[in-house]
Formats: structure tokens, C-alpha cells, sequence
């Protein structure tokens, strides 16, 4: 009788393999998501890192090849193919899980290679079959990674395997032109030239799921695990062409006892920091936290009208106006137009940015001889591009009576400065949408910066607001060494009622909380703040301090002043456009005995890591930058503050939603803060 495999397929084979390994990594990538938090809970006992246990499963062997000399006294009048089974694996365990995701894994059992031939027919149209009963006892040590911490792993290594059954069983059928002929006995025996010791390999992945808490000292897992063991090595005969692919399904019993956790497992609410750590907590609070204080503040145009994914269209978040409106439009007055769909958390800025195209219209009105260039850029083609520019175009043309002599509308696939970069495969829909838009060119002196000579600088507008939590009011939590100690941390903040505050988590060394958003609507406030830190082993470490805030408002006669610098994707060349601009118009404004606040910022695009690292640098050039045109003015009396804020979404200016948000993060805010 033929087995099901009989129209068995190589290929769908490898892509029924392939595609039941990656819904298996995506199911456990998504049970270690859903668990995360679980494994971030402090406990009594360690994780142990040696473990004993059993591990069970079926081997699914698919035969492959040809086998027909069954050993010296039978040769089968036929040569047997293709065959497929499921065997027993069945095996005690030793297991090491190091710091870092780092350990080993040993095996040594029972492994199961039986297997069912497909059917055969013989010269005398008499049905053939074979089954062999092939095992072996196997030693697999494998190097074991847990990249995730505790939970998902993956392993890999040698398999060896040793011989300790090769039996057969070989049946002949009756022809069935024949029915009333004479069964044929079987044949049963030991198959020869069988090698006694198989070398080959192994990869697999596993989930260990806890059964109990590690608030015992006894500790039990229980892992599912998948491995593919290639044909390589696996051939179990030195004659003929006969080799072995296996996939293995099963679970593993797993048993361990923790330690006492050095880190004190917290019952009563006494926090305890451990006796040693790579990591130093320390808080840093201002001794007043303003609510606000009043702004001057130089707001950058970009000179970027981003559009939608398929349209060229004018999206409606920009403010468009009427003809009759256009008269009562004022640059200083903007918020008398403000756009319908606000999608930034600082609204004055962004209602700033979507009157752009009115701003232009007003200056162009203004200044008979300037004229702009609209370059449209979009993935899907020059026609595409310039369609969006002509739309920029008819707007200024149709509402603002701008002679259409004046602007020249082209199109290109990208911008002259792209965000997506050649060989670019993360955020590649991000980084499109910022390139899908319509850049507003120009060289004419009264649309652009001072000093400036580039195409690309317009001149900003002047906004008068009141500044919600300046950066000199932020708490700072310092966790110094974090980063390279921790897979991430979080912070507890418990009030003098015991009511806690939750934030995080984080992945860098230092965070900046606004202390309105602390405290509320309370005066002053008593915290306990408590670092918590997530070790690569998933043990806990917990580190607290004490701070006091006390909430003010400053006087009423207080003015700040603002300035921004706007970046390029990834670039800190906007340091070179503005260092002019900076060495001769901002520094002579900046008081004397005066306090200036750097801070950089960056998008959402990318490594955050490397975010937190570009945002400083960028905020150093700037830094750099004031203190030489201040020492050239012979001036040492201004305090300088330099923070990188990275993509830090809670410190960022503007939200991350649109390609204009995203433009306008990256950037760096220079607060200048008078003497009180």
C-alpha cells in the first residue's frame, strides 16, 4: 500500500518547512512581547542558570536517495526511493544560561530514524515494501543564544550520533493478475555497511515558559522547541545514496533552584539599592520649576510643502485661503489663521509653519522683483512631481495674483537632499513620505535669512507665546552606566500618600521629566524616586533617591528669548547655513550674566542610540558656535546648558506624525534665559 507521501514535492517541502519555521519564530516573538512585563518583576531568588531536565519529540525523518542492497545474503529486485516517518526523541538535559543570553545546551538520548519506503513494483508487477527501523544513541551539545533575554532562544551545533538499531523488514505482494498465488514470506534482518557513528549538525529555536515564580527557590520550565537537522552528514550507509532530512518538534522539563536574590525583594516598601552596581542613580532637581514664562521667539520656515502618498493636492492641514482673505493676512498676526487639522503639540509653531505658503504669497506681493523656483519630488516620477509643484503654483497664482513669470515649477523623482539614502531599508515609508514634497526656492535677498545666500534659508517669523516647562525646570534622572548594564530601566516616583507615579522604559543614561508634569496642580511635592533596572539575565536591580520639588511662577516681567536651528535627515550641516546668522545676530542679543539652554533634538527615524548621539553633537556645534562669537565680543559672562534629547518623544517640540513634525524634531532650540 502506497503512504501519503507518495507525490511527495522537494521543493514545497522546503517552502512548507520554511514557511512553518517563521510562523513559529513569529508566534514566539509574540509571546515574549506579550510577557515582557512579567519577566521585569523583582523576586526573591535569581533566575537559575543551570538546568536538568527531559526533553521529548517527534522526529519528522524525510529519506531521500536510493537504497536496494539490504546487506550480503539481500538485494531487493528493486531500488527503494523516497521515504517519510515520524520517530520518538527522547533525551535527558543539561543546560547553562549565562549572562548576556550566552549559554550551552547538552543532550545525550534516544533519536529515532525509522522510516516507511515509498511502495515499489517489482518485473513480476508485485508490490514492494520497505521499512527500516534505524536509531541511534545522540550526543548534541549546542551554543544557546537568547537575544531577547529570558524567553525566546535560539541554538546551534553538532550532532552525534551512534548506531544501536538497523533492522528491516522487506515485504513482497501477490501480483494482482494472481490473487490465488502463495504469499511471499518477508524478509527481516540487519542492513550492512551501516556506519556506527554519524557526524552532522542542528539549528533550532525554543520558548521557555516559567510553570512557577521565582519567588521559590525551585524552579521549573517548560520549553517548546523546533530544530532542522540538514542531509549533511546524515547518510547512514557507506554504500548507495540514501541520506536523512529531519525536522524535530517537541518540549523540554526543565528544573533549577535560584539563589538569594542580592537584590532584596521588596515587601514592605523599604528600598534597598544593592551593595554593588555599574550603575550610579542620581536626581537633579531645580530648586524653582517656572510654569511658564514668557518668549520672543525666532521661528525657522522650513521651506518644505510635504504632500500626501498618491495625491498632488495641497494637503488641507496647510492653510489655504480665499482671495478676499488674502488682504487681511498679516505675518505678525498668524493666528487669526489657523489651520483645521492641528496636529502638533505646540501650537503657535505649527500654525506658523502651515501658513507657509501664505507667507510666501505675502512676500512675493510685497517684493515685485523676487521670484521662486517649486521643485516637486516624488517616488513616483518626474509627471507626478511637477503636478504637485504646478498645484503650489495655481495657489500662489489664482489667490495671491502672483504673475505666473515669476515662478518656475519643475519636477524630479527625489529632492536635491534626499532622506532616503541608496541601499536604505529601515523606515523606508518614513523617510519617503519626507521626501514627497514641494521644496520653495529662491535667491532673492528679501525672502531669505540675513546673511544668507542659499536657495533654501527663507527668512523666519517672529512669534510672541508664553513657554510651557522651559528645560531648566525638567528633573533630570540621571542612571550613569545604564545603557551598556541594563536591557532597559524605569522609574517609580511614590509621593509622601505612597501614590506612584510610572515612567519608562528607557535605554539611555539620562532622562528630563518637566516638573509640572510631576507635580500637577500641586505647590510642592516630597518623592522617592526609584530606579529600576532590567539586567540581560533578567534579574532587577532597584536604586532610589530623595527629591523635593517646589512649584513657581516667575515674574510676570520675565522675557525669554528663542532661537532654532533646523537640520537636514541625519546631516549636521544646517551648522555651516547658520553659523554666520548665529555669530552676528544672536549673539549680541544675548544678555549679559545670562543663561543660554541648548537642547537637540532628532525624529523618530532611526537608531535611538544613535539619535541621543547626533542630537548631542548637533547641540555642541551650536554651543561652540555662540561661545566664539561671544569670546570674539570679549565676553566670559554667559552660562552655557547642553543637552542631547535624542527622539525622546515626551521632550520632543512637535509630534512625529507628519513628515513637517518630523522635519521641524530635528533640530536645536537655544533658550536664552535673563539674569534674574
Amino acid at each position: 500500500m502506497k503512504n501519503i507521501f507518495l507525490n511527495y514535492n522537494p521543493d514545497q517541502y522546503k517552502m512548507s518547512f520554511l514557511k512553518m519555521f517563521k510562523s513559529i519564530l513569529l508566534l514566539v516573538c509574540f509571546i515574549t512581547a506579550s510577557q515582557s512585563n512579567v519577566q521585569a518583576q523583582e523576586y526573591k531568588y535569581t533566575r537559575p542558570s543551570f538546568w536538568l531536565g527531559v526533553g521529548g519529540g517527534a522526529n519528522i525523518n524525510f529519506h531521500r536517495g536510493s537504497t536496494q542492497k539490504l546487506n550480503e545474503s539481500f538485494t531487493s529486485p528493486v531500488a527503494f526511493h523516497n521515504g517519510n516517518t515520524v520517530g520518538l526523541f527522547l533525551a535527558p538535559l543539561l543546560e547553562y544560561q549565562g549572562p548576556g543570553g550566552i549559554g550551552f545546551m547538552l543532550q545525550v538520548g534516544y533519536d529515532s530514524r525509522r522510516s516507511i519506503f515509498e511502495q515499489e513494483t517489482t518485473v513480476c508487477n508485485c508490490p514492494a515494501d520497505l521499512s527500516t527501523n534505524l536509531s541511534y544513541v545522540t550526543v548534541e551539545p549546542s551554543l544557546r543564544i537568547a537575544p531577547f533575554g529570558p524567553g525566546f532562544y535560539l541554538y546551534a551545533g553538532p550532532r552525534l550520533a551512534f548506531n544501536v538499531d538497523k533492522s528491516f523488514t522487506y515485504k513482497l505482494g501477490i501480483n494482482p493478475a494472481y490473487p490465488n498465488q502463495p504469499a511471499t514470506p518477508d524478509v527481516e534482518g540487519d542492513l550492512s555497511d551501516i556506519k556506527n557513528t554519524l557526524i552532522s549538525m542542528q539549528v533550532g529555536a525554543g520558548y521557555d515558559i516559567p510553570l512557577n515564580s521565582q519567588n521559590n527557590r525551585f524552579q521549573a520550565l517548560l520549553s517548546p522547541f523546533v530544530s532542522f537537522q540538514p542531509y549533511f552528514g546524515q547518510s547512514p550507509r557507506s554504500i548507495e545514496t540514501w541520506n536523512i532530512t529531519t525536522v524535530r518538534v517537541g518540549a523540554a522539563l526543565k528544573f533549577g533552584l535560584g539563589t538569594k536574590n542580592p537584590i532584596p525583594y521588596i515587601e514592605t516598601g523599604i528600598i534597598v539599592p544593592p551593595a554593588t552596581s555599574d550603575v550610579r542613580f542620581t536626581v537633579v532637581s531645580p530648586k524653582n520649576i517656572p510654569t511658564m514664562r514668557r518668549v520672543s521667539e525666532t521661528f525657522p520656515l522650513r521651506n518644505y510643502v510635504f504632500f500626501d502618498k498618491g495625491s498632488t493636492a495641497i494637503p488641507d492641514r496647510y492653510v489655504l485661503l480665499n482671495k478676499n482673505q488674502t488682504a487681511e493676512f498679516k505675518e505678525e498676526q498668524l493666528e487669526q489663521f489657523s489651520p483645521k487639522k492641528l496636529a502638533g503639540r505646540s501650537e503657535r509653531e505649527m500654525t506658523a509653519y502651515y501658513n507657509l505658503l501664505n507667507i510666501i504669497g505675502d512676500r512675493l506681493a510685497k517684493n515685485s522683483s523676487s521670484a521662486i523656483t517649486l521643485v516637486g519630488s516624488t517616488e513616483n516620477g518626474v509627471d507626478e512631481g511637477k503636478a504637485m509643484a504646478e498645484s503650489v503654483k495655481k495657489y500662489l497664482t489664482e489667490i495671491w495674483n502672483i504673475n505666473g513669470s515669476r515662478i518656475t515649477a519643475i519636477g524630479r523623482v527625489e529632492p536635491l537632499v534626499p532622506h532616503l539614502k541608496p541601499g536604505g531599508t529601515k523606515d523606508v515609508e518614513l523617510l519617503l513620505d519626507g521626501d514627497r514634497r514641494v521644496s520653495i526656492e529662491s535667491n532673492s535677498p528679501a525672502l531669505l535669512m540675513e546673511f544668507q545666500t542659499g536657495k533654501e534659508n527663507l527668512r523666519p517669523v517672529q512669534i510672541i507665546g508664553v513657554q510651557e516647562a522651559p528645560l531648566d525646570s525638567y528633573v533630570s534622572f540621571n542612571a550613569d552606566g545604564a545603557r551598556k548594564a541594563y536591557t532597559s530601566w524605569r522609574l517609580e516616583l511614590k509621593d509622601e500618600n505612597n501614590r506612584v507615579q510610572n515612567y519608562g522604559p528607557y535605554n539611555i543614561d539620562q532622562v528630563r521629566l518637566p516638573g509640572k508634569t510631576i507635580l500637577g496642580t500641586q505647590p510642592k511635592g516630597k518623592y522617592v524616586a526609584t530606579m529600576v533596572g532590567t539586567k540581560a539575565n533578567g534579574n532587577i536591580e532597584r536604586q532610589n533617591a530623595n527629591v523635593e520639588m517646589v512649584l513657581w511662577t516667575p515674574p510676570q516681567n520675565e522675557m525669554g528669548m528663542r532661537y532654532s536651528v533646523i537640520y537636514e535627515f541625519g546631516e549636521a550641516k544646517a551648522i555651516n547655513i547658520y553659523e554666520k546668522y548665529l555669530h552676528t545676530v544672536l549673539v549680541p542679543k544675548i544678555p549679559v550674566g545670562s543663561t543660554v539652554i541648548i537642547h537637540g533634538h532628532t525624529d523618530i527615524v532611526g537608531d535611538e542610540a544613535y539619535n541621543e548621539t547626533l542630537s548631542l553633537a548637533r547641540a555642541n556645534d551650536v554651543r561652540t558656535i555662540l561661545e566664539d562669537g561671544l569670546k570674539d565680543a570679549g565676553r566670559t559672562d554667559v552660562n552655557f546648558v547642553v543637552h542631547g534629547m535624542g527622539e525622546d518623544t515626551g521632550a520632543a517640540p512637535f509630534d512625529n506624525s507628519y513628515p513637517e513634525e518630523r522635519a521641524y524634531n530635528r533640530t536645536v532650540i537655544i533658550d536664552i534665559i535673563p539674569k534674574k
